[in-house]
This record gives C-alpha cells, structure tokens and sequence, in this order.
C-alpha cells in the first residue's frame, strides 16, 4: 500500500518508494503533520513523533488545557483565526465580516487512479495502479462549506502531489481571498532556500539564500507566472550538494499570478505554502459554488539537487506533458525571425526552407508577421487571415510548397493578444482587458485580450482553427509578449473583478485544449517573450517550451541550467542562431552555438542563406548528429556537473545518460580562456560502475567508476578546436 490509515491514532501514511509524509487528526479535528522526509517503514503508531507542550505567551484552544495551541502545533492546512499567527493556508470573508474558519474533519477515502482537476492542467495517470489518491472532507459547520484536501501518490516515481477545492453548500456567499494549493510545516529552519529567477532574457538563474526569522518568499502579480520569479522553490540543507543531501522541492502546476513562501517562527519551524497569490485576488462562492485550486508537486531527495530534479524531469516529461508528441522525437526545425524579422514574401522563405532541407532541417516556422498588414509591431495583431501582399498564395499555398520540399510547416500566433490598429480593436474594444474610466497602457503596442470572456475564447479558437484546418500545419508556436495592467473585465459585475487574472489563464487553458483536441497531430510549442510564463502549466498542453529569448551560447549556459532544476530537457527550445548574436552582441563559434542547443529541442534560428559553405558543412554534421542523438537527449537522465552559478566560475557542464547507461552525451564549456591551466579534471555520473566505456573514438576504455571517481583528463581529451574564448566540446560515452 502506498497510503495507510492508523484508526486507533487517525494518523495518514503516505509512502512512495523512498520517501513518508505522515499527518494525523488532532483533538480538534483539524489536521496536523507528523514527518515529511525519508521514508519510514509503516507502523500502527506514529504517536512517538507527535508531542505538544506548554510554553508562555501563548494563546490555547481548551479552558483548563494549557498544552493544545496550533501556535504551537505544525499543522497540514492551517486555517485563520485561533490561536495560529501564522499565515494561514486559506482565508474566507463571510457575509457577518467574519474571517474566523474552523474546518473540521469530516470524512476520507482512498481510491487507486488520480482524478483530473476541472478546468485545470495537472499530472495524471495512464494506469491506475501508477499513484495512489486520498482525499479528505473536512467542513465548517457554521457557513456550511466543505474543504476537500487530495493527496496523490506516485509511488515509483517518488512524488507526492495536492491540490484543495471549497465548495459553498450553505445559503449565504462566501469570499474566498486567499488559497494556498499546499502548506508544509517542517520542523526547524536550517535550510537554505533555492528560487529560479532573473527576467527577459536571463530567466531561471538560480539563487540560494539562508532561511532567516520572518517570511521570506517569491511570487508573480503580472498575469503569468513570469520570468522574474518560477512558480517553484526548493529547502536544502546547507551542506547538500547535486548528488548528497535533503532537498525539498515545491512545484505549483500553473501559468498565473503565484506566492511561494516560507515563513520561519519563533519556534524555528518553516511552513512552506505555494499558490494563487493572495495580491489583488478574491473569488465569490455562492450556494453550490466550488473552487479548485492549481495542482503542486511536492519532491523529497536525500541524494542533493540532482535526485530533486531527475523526479520532475521523469514525472513532467511522461506524466505532464501529453499526446503524440510526449515521446516522440522532435523535429529540428528553422525558425525565420532572426533571419527576416517582419520583412519577408514567399519567395524569401521558400528559399531559407529550400537551403535548410539541404541541411537537414525538417521542419520550418514561419514567425511574426504573415497577417493582417503586419509589417511591424504596431498593428493587427488579432486579425488572423493571412497577408496576401507577402504571401499571394496564402499560407495554405506557402505551406504546401513547404511541404512538397519535404519539410514540415509551422506556424506563429499571439493568440491572446490585440493592437489597437486592427480590424479585431475596431470591431470589439470592449474585448481588452482594461477599466473604462482608467487610461489604458500598452507593452510593444498591444493589449490583453478578455480571456475571462466566453465569446473572446470562441472568436479566437475559430480564427486559429480555420488557418489550422485549412493548411498543412503540424507545429504552432504560441507566444504572448505583453503582462496585464488596469485589470478588469467589462463582463462581471464589481464583486467578482478581482477574478480576471484567475479566470483570464482558464480561458488560455481552454482555448489549449480545444486546439490540441482538434488538431493532435500539431507539435505545440509555447512561449511568453521567450521564458515569461515557462511553466508546469504550459507544458501540460505544450510539450516544449521556448526557454528564453536570449540564444546567446554563453547566457544560455544559465538560463538552461537552471531551467534544468525542474523542467526536463525536452521541454527546452534551444536554437543556434546568427552572430553577432541579437540579444548581446557577442561572437561565439558555430560549434560552440550547437553544443550548447543540443541539450534541449534543437534548431536554428538565423538567415541559412547567407552561411558561408564551410558554414552549411558544420550544420549538416550538426544536424546528422542531433538525429543520431535526439532520442538519449530527450528521454535519458539529465546530470548537472559544473555549475555556472559558482562564484568566478568559468565552466559549465552537463551530461545525459540513457536509461541502460549504455550512452552518454557530455557537454563540457569554458567562457574565457584560461592562460596556463591546471590540469583539469571532469567527473561524470550516472554510469553504471562495472560497465566498460570510450569517449569518442579513443581507443583507450575506462569503466564506469573511474569516470565517476577519477574523471577524464580533459587536457588529454580536448580537440586542437578548444582554444580562445566560449570554447566547447562534447564527448560521446558509450558502452564497449
């Protein structure tokens, strides 16, 4: 069993493989937490680990008992207005003006499966027997609203998810104006606290701090979830490391406003919550109404950082994100942006889509600016029909061109999003999100459309829809470049306008879904001004993402590094693109262009017909080799070796190990040149010890132990081309 139930002690056991989260039912029938860590074997009673004592100054549940206070008392989802004063996991406004809860235990139930969350993206099961559910009733009889607390368990993968829904059974509305999808209190605070965060163009940089006294946290208010901050955190102990340690990891499966904390209290207990920000938030429950809260992904690992992020990749690349292409190899692809910006016609890119099948590229992405009278970023975005004056034959004639070159063809959309120069604004300017009587300010020359609006959803599916149905399309990429400012919503009343953030990213869900119903075949690949909304949520309905807007080698050593905390490799857009590169301006070499690209979904994104041929030569080796390769890439187990985020640190490096640890793909990269070096040493991880490999075609063998203790002599290694600056190389491992 994966869940177990004590009915002497109303204690919980919830066991994967290698880890327990253990809570009990406390006297008062609220719900407090036991352990969360390495797995414990199952016993009748876990009261031992439980205990309750008096202390001064403090406030107490019972006349005459001076021992039972939550102040007191880590707890499971604490609640607001006893004798806790701590933030709470929930808040509810009650028609009397009351914010005082008390939600008791009502009933539970275990069943094998994981149901799916309404209007939600969330992981989900193939088989039942894959995770285990408990989910648990609790109510307050006074306002006659039920809490519903569920817990999955996926034992094989040591994951633990959990999600929370209220529902309105009384007679009297009630506001819900704050709810956390989890709260864990741990039992001291010697840990340090781990963000990815950055912004446009060095998102996901990785940043530690030591938990201090007081709450310290992370959180998004701009409509997604950001490139400032990820709606993730992990505690680890000073001392772990990417192979050694305790790690807790928290991961919120959603694309919107978010608040990720820890607060720290007098008694040195941490509470962890993660969820919908509270920050400009509110949502009405009248009778029968109920509200389900995002989904979180909770990770435990004593083996450091690495083991963290190895649970995510496996659970988010086979059990997050979906449909055909969840396991298929993905198509390297050219992308026209860089290459053309806005000033292209069909002859231009018929001839970058000829050039690049010469290479090897098998898939084509026709970028920003192929509709309406769309010549630069100040117009039509939201008018949806092809521009004949670039493309006579329309995208479906362009397409079939592409097509008949034997190459796939893809398609760009900003789909959430209107200028005010377009046919779209003219007819419906009610369709923005704004307040009428407010002025109405703008990012890169355009608006957010009112995604909490039914007939907005409707008009923008059917628009994408009859491009999608009428053309041979087999890839979208869906980019939003704009956050949400004078929030409002000219279709809800004064009472629910605090709901259009919330609502406004269900709309976004629901058109995903639609899409991806109607058309499986398409390969979606999401992205927010490159990394602004990369996220658990995303890739439930897109299985990549496009990392960041930053191709940059050198940057992007970080951006993916980080990115790598929590996301597999798979869901990262990484695209060798011209030089000097448009983001920095730096010089780096093709090859080092590549080696960075190649862990993540590869491609290219600059004009392949201006390469030099010696140019086209390094792409058609690099294009051969990523096909040869792709399929460990994108389903082997990613290894963070040399961290870029070290102090003065000058190198990078990673590997990925197929699941037989048979192959290996390491990539090894040095920014600047260092003048008269040491002799430097690699370690590798996650061979198999006994196993005899070579590195590339050297004739020399090592086994798996002495790549894992001793390492590779990298001077011994590396080619003459590893000289100057952002110099790189990759080694093949592979079983002899």
């Amino acid at each position: 069993m994966t869940i177990h139930f004590n009915n002497q002690t109303n204690e919980f056991h919830l066991q994967t493989k290698n880890v327990s989260y253990i809570f009990k039912r406390l006297e008062n029938n609220q719900l407090g937490q036991i352990y969360y860590g390495k797995r414990l074997r199952h016993r009748d009673s876990f009261e031992r680990l439980y205990h309750v004592s008096h202390r001064p100054n403090t406030n107490y549940e019972y006349e005459g008992n001076l021992e039972f206070s939550l102040d007191l008392i880590k707890q499971e989802y604490p609640t607001f207005g006893n004798t806790d004063f701590r933030e709470p996991a929930f808040q509810l406004l009650q028609e009397n003006g009351s914010r005082t809860t008390n939600f008791e235990y009502n009933t539970h139930c275990v069943y094998k499966g994981k149901k799916q969350l309404e209007g939600l993206p969330a992981t989900y099961v193939e088989r039942e027997e894959e995770a285990t559910t408990l989910e648990i009733s609790l109510l307050d009889a006074v306002i006659n609203v039920e809490m519903k607390l569920s817990y999955s368990v996926f034992e094989s993968l040591d994951a633990i998810t959990r999600s929370v829904t209220f529902i309105n059974h009384g007679n009297e509305p009630v506001n819900l104006t704050r709810v956390m999808s989890a709260s864990v209190d741990l039992p001291d605070s010697n840990f340090e606290m781990l963000q990815l965060s950055g912004a446009w163009a060095r998102e996901r940089h990785m940043k530690e701090r030591q938990l201090v006294p007081g709450i310290q946290s992370i959180s998004s208010a701009r409509g997604t979830s950001s490139s400032q901050h990820n709606p993730f955190l992990a505690l680890k102990r000073p001392e772990t490391t990417e192979t050694h340690g305790d790690v807790y990891g928290f991961s919120l499966v959603y694309s919107g406003n978010f608040l990720a904390q820890v607060e720290v209290d007098h008694y040195d207990v941490s509470r962890v919550m993660i969820g919908i920000n509270p920050f400009d938030f509110n949502w009405l429950l009248t009778k029968g109404e109920s509200f389900q809260a995002p989904e979180v992904v909770m990770v435990y690992s004593n083996n450091g950082l690495n083991g963290m992020s190895q649970v995510y990749h496996k659970l988010y690349r086979t059990r997050l994100a979906r449909g055909r292409w969840r396991d298929q190899e993905r198509p390297i692809l050219i992308n026209n942006w860089e290459a053309t910006y806005f000033q292209f016609d069909e002859q231009k890119i018929v001839e970058i889509a000829e050039q690049s099948k010469e290479l090897g590229v098998e898939l084509f992405v026709l970028d920003d600016g192929w509709f309406g009278k769309r010549d630069d970023d100040t117009t039509s975005l939201g008018d949806w029909f092809v521009n004949k004056r670039k493309l006579p034959n329309g995208i479906e004639g362009l397409a079939k061109k592409i097509t008949a070159l034997g190459l796939d063809f893809g398609l760009w959309f900003e789909p959430e999003m209107v200028s005010k120069v377009s046919e779209l604004y003219e007819a419906h300017p009610d369709w923005v999100i704004h307040r009428p009587e407010r002025k109405l300010s703008h990012g890169r020359n355009q608006y957010v459309l009112d995604f909490s609006r039914q007939e907005v959803v409707d008009y923008i599916y059917e628009l994408m829809a009859k491009t999608l149905r009428e053309a041979p399309i087999s890839y979208v990429k869906w980019d939003m470049n704009r956050f949400m400012t004078e929030i409002g919503s000219l279709s809800l009343p004064a009472n629910r306008q605090k709901e259009v953030a919330h609502r406004y990213i269900l709309g976004v869900y629901q058109l995903y879904e639609r899409l991806i119903a109607d058309f499986p075949h398409i390969l979606f690949e999401s992205c927010a001004s490159g990394g602004c909304r990369f996220d658990p949520g995303m890739l439930y309905y897109a299985p990549q993402g496009w990392t960041s807007d930053d191709t940059d080698a050198v940057e992007r050593l970080k951006i993916q590094y980080g990115t790598s905390m929590v996301y597999p490799i798979s869901a990262m857009g990484a695209h060798v693109s011209a030089v000097p590169n448009h983001q920095v301006g730096r010089i780096t070499s093709l090859e080092t262009r590549a080696n960075v690209a190649y862990f993540g979904t590869f491609g290219y994104e600059l004009d392949i017909t201006k390469m030099t041929e010696k140019e086209k030569a390094q792409v058609r080796k690099q294009t051969a080799f990523y096909k040869e390769n792709r399929g460990l890439i994108q389903t082997g187990e990613f290894y963070r070796l040399t961290s870029p985020f070290v102090v003065n640190s000058n190198e990078t490096s990673w590997m990925v190990v197929s699941e037989d640890k048979t192959e290996a793909l390491v990539g090894y990269y040095q920014v600047l040149a260092d003048p008269n070096p040491g002799f430097k040493r690699l370690i590798l991880a996650g061979l198999d010890p006994n196993y005899e490999y070579r590195i590339n075609e050297i004739e020399t063998t090592f086994y798996g132990d002495e790549l894992m203790n001793a390492g590779i002599q990298l001077e011994k290694y590396l080619s003459d081309s590893f000289v100057g600056d952002f110099s790189s190389t990759i080694f093949k491992v592979t079983k002899v």
